[in-house]
């Protein structure tokens, strides 16, 4: 038994299928337990007290997306997979200590200083704080650059190295486990240690995050090597592609901190708000989005590598019709019943109606461009996989600054509510996809538009009647049929439509031939099978390349 749990854990994925499989299952459970760990706060705290919580994460959230997610997501996956594929694992092992090693010293560079100097950080970030708030926000920065940021930044290089030997299982309960920490702290820390809690829970859930994934790698043969070597080529390669990306994070870390100030305007409440909506629009994108894109970057780096566009292009238009697939129903399904999903996720202890109606008006501007987040996904790793991480950048901070700009039209200037820097996102994320497509179209020599667009086409008319008939019972059923004044009453007028609303899309895809439904269908069956598509053989991976 104890053997057969081994080979489960230390299997490879050599299909985008089954990745995506497995990390859309574990990313379905780290979210689940992400929206029970808000429910668990709403129910605790209050959106003000929230709000301060809230913005606490975004010095260690800058500091982490700086120094790892630029080298990982761009380039060391990569490079590493090359190692790999050219037979050469010890120089890969190398070079991945090296990578952490640099990152850890470059990291306590800055965070010494930013630690030192909370308080003021914290009154930058967060200009509409009162004093006691700035006070409390800097005490829990200063925990989570302890406990969480060096953890989560050696977990994550971690995932990088078993994704690129194809083991996508132990990577993708990772996060599972960082929330069950977050959630351990919340239950267990709360009567003593008040909001303070769920901040030392987080730091216990970075820790799982990194120790969970040891087990895994030592089998995979990786000595950690206390070396520093910026000369090592694969090294040099990193540097070299994850520089643009880097600074087109900084530019998306100056965006997120302009809406967080901006949200502190409002007032405390607003972040949290602001944040809510966030983590439901982010489900579906985690979900769909960044899992299967996440799960076909090593296959678009094999094609990339052996020059065989062909193949690199049906792997873009396969992935992007099945992230899509998915999305596009949800994006409506949000947008309709933006109230009651809010109510059912948040509606708790303290969170009143107020903040519910304009959570739920803010996640239906996010709503509005859940697909193009999605694609943007996908189409910056073809990017990275063709060892172009400057026009992948260059979109993004355009698209960023144009964000950021939006953001301050509407809340200085226009005087909107806070649901407006959904909108702005939202805008700024349809024209970040639309550009990235076009400059890949013409890079790779056109796709074929009748292949690519077609199926799009009729997922979205679906998409379009399945609002439709969410929205008929919705207002049939809402208060003659159901009494939404009442929990269980809402969970039924909100299961009922999205049931309706749900077969409705899948019945219309089935008739118009969207080749997903069966894609669907063939999951479902898999999902029977785990075991099976766990313990895939792994021989793809040696002749370096992977199928469908």
């Amino acid at each position: 038994m104890k053997w057969k749990f081994w080979q489960i854990i230390t299997s490879r994925q050599t299909s985008i299928g089954s990745a995506a499989l497995v990390l859309t299952s574990m990313v379905a459970a780290s979210r689940l337990l992400g929206l029970i760990r808000d429910r668990m706060l709403a129910a605790r705290f209050s959106a003000d007290e929230l709000g301060v919580y809230f913005a606490a994460f975004r010095i260690p959230n800058l500091l982490f997306e700086l120094l790892v997610m630029g080298a990982l997501t761009t380039a060391f996956i990569p490079v590493f997979t090359r190692f790999l594929t050219q037979e050469k694992e010890e120089d890969a092992f190398r070079m991945a200590a090296i990578i952490i090693n640099t990152s850890i010293i470059l990291l306590l560079i800055v965070a010494v200083p930013m630690f030192i100097w909370a308080a003021q950080v914290s009154r930058l970030f967060a200009p509409g704080f009162s004093q006691e708030q700035i006070n409390q926000m800097a005490q829990f920065t200063r925990v989570m650059l302890v406990l969480q940021v060096g953890p989560l930044l050696v977990g994550n290089f971690f995932t990088g190295i078993l994704q690129s030997f194809r083991s996508f299982l132990v990577p993708a309960l990772a996060p599972v486990v960082y929330n069950i920490g977050i959630i351990a702290g919340i239950m267990v820390l709360t009567p003593s240690f008040g909001l303070l809690a769920p901040v030392i829970g987080v730091g216990i859930g970075a820790i799982l995050f990194m120790i969970i994934q040891v087990p895994v790698l030592l089998s995979l043969g990786y000595r950690h090597q206390f070396a520093i070597d910026l000369h090592h080529k694969g090294v040099r390669d990193v540097l070299k592609l994850m520089g643009p990306r880097t600074l087109g994070l900084g530019a998306a870390q100056i965006d997120t901190t302009v809406d967080l100030m901006l949200a502190s305007f409002l007032g405390a409440r607003m972040v949290t708000i602001f944040n809510f909506a966030q983590h439901l629009q982010q489900l579906p994108v985690g979900l769909f989005g960044a899992t299967i894109a996440q799960a076909a970057l090593p296959t678009l780096s094999f094609s990339a590598a052996n020059n065989d566009k062909p193949e690199l292009k049906r792997a873009i238009v396969t992935s992007l019709h099945q992230m899509l697939f998915f999305i596009l129903p949800v994006s409506v399904l949000f947008i309709v019943l933006r109230t009651p999903v809010v109510w059912l996720v948040f509606g708790a202890g303290r969170f009143d109606w107020e903040a519910t109606v304009l959570t739920g008006m803010t996640l239906s501007m996010f709503s509005l461009s859940l697909g193009a987040q999605a694609v943007v996904h996908l189409l910056a790793r073809a990017y990275y996989a063709l060892y172009d991480s400057k026009t992948p950048v260059i979109i993004a901070v355009i698209s960023i600054l144009g964000n950021a700009l939006l953001s301050i039209t509407f809340i200085t200037w226009m005087g909107l509510p806070v649901w407006s820097l959904g909108l702005s996102t939202s805008l700024a994320s349809i024209v970040h996809a639309v550009a990235l497509f076009f400059l890949l179209d013409k890079r790779l020599e056109s796709f074929s538009r009748k292949e690519l667009f077609t199926p799009l086409l009729k997922m979205s008319a679906a998409a379009v009647m399945a609002g439709v008939a969410i929205y008929i019972p919705l207002k049939i059923l809402d208060q003659l049929v159901f009494d939404t004044t009442r929990t269980f009453g809402l969970i039924l007028l909100t299961g009922a439509t999205s049931f309706v609303g749900l077969s409705v899309y899948f019945f219309l895809a089935w008739v118009m031939g969207v080749a997903e439904v069966n894609s669907f269908l063939s999951m479902i069956k898999r999902v029977r099978k785990v075991p099976t598509v766990l313990l895939e053989p792994a021989h793809e991976v040696v002749n370096g390349g992977a199928g469908e």
